[in-house]
């Protein structure tokens, strides 16, 4: 894993999984944990953007929702509630460590337009050059199924391939990708290494991820199609214990790494 120990530019992703409790309510002692590690990683001189799911499952627990909404205008009612809370979080705690981040909410449009394209790119180099953290999400208030990615690792890929990342880190609440369904199979091995993404390795997905998400592992290998051909390495490690990222960065094997394509 010696590619991850030598990325500077970093894109992060964290699921909504890692960051609540199963009520949708904030996860105060994990997302306190993972923040402490952000912020380090970005002290050691790695520019770092952040992927953030959760904002329509923080809305939902703060509105006092019974379960996610099934419509499209209650679902972006919920985002716009649960958007604001998850900066106040991350601005407060990311302050303690004397972090600046800096909301970008995007739509797929962006990408597929030349100029908001390089519109975007230029806005992310910028925050990066002064030091702040961007902290990314879909924008759900406004977003629709024509401009929408539907979930957050495909964001997170194409944030990835915007910014010229070295590496796409998404944080999941399973240790990687398994030779079989580990919740089913206790025997399932997790692989460490993937060369190549073919149907051998897709057909390996199972799910569709937690009741409080949208993606699932079959998201994760996609998002791992969008980057590595474009030379970016990809991870995915368990969020239960934030500082797996060390570990990570520090060389050692954890997860699975999807190699780049360079």
């Amino acid at each position: 894993m010696e590619c991850f120990q030598k990325s500077r530019r970093v894109v992060v992703k964290v699921g909504t999984s890692t960051l609540t409790h199963n009520t949708g309510l904030i996860n105060i002692r994990r997302i306190e944990q993972f923040i402490k590690v952000l912020a380090d990683i970005r002290n050691s001189g790695r520019d770092l953007i952040l992927v953030s799911s959760g904002a329509i499952a923080v809305g939902v627990g703060k509105l006092g929702l019974k379960e996610r909404p099934a419509d499209t205008p209650s679902k972006q009612a919920a985002a716009a509630v649960g958007q604001c809370e998850l900066m106040y979080l991350y601005d407060k705690l990311f302050s303690e460590y004397n972090q600046n981040v800096a909301q970008v909410l995007l739509t797929r449009d962006v990408f597929e337009t030349e100029k908001r394209n390089v519109n975007v790119h230029n806005t992310f180099m910028r925050l990066l050059e002064m030091g702040a953290i961007p902290i990314v999400n879909e924008n759900d208030t406004v977003s629709v199924e024509e401009i929408e990615f539907g979930d957050n690792d495909t964001l997170s890929a194409m944030v990835a391939t915007i910014v010229d990342a070295d590496a796409l880190i998404i944080i999941s609440d399973i240790d990687g990708l398994y030779d079989d369904n580990p919740r089913v199979n206790p025997k399932a091995k997790l692989i460490h290494r993937v060369e190549q993404i073919d149907e051998r390795i897709k057909s390996l997905a199972h799910g569709a991820g937690s009741a409080r998400g949208t993606g699932g592992m079959v998201t994760k290998i996609n998002a791992a199609e969008i980057a590595c051909p474009k030379g970016i390495d990809v991870a995915i490690v368990n969020g239960s214990d934030p500082a797996v990222l060390y570990d990570l960065f520090d060389g050692k094997q954890v997860g699975t790494h999807f190699v780049a394509q360079k």
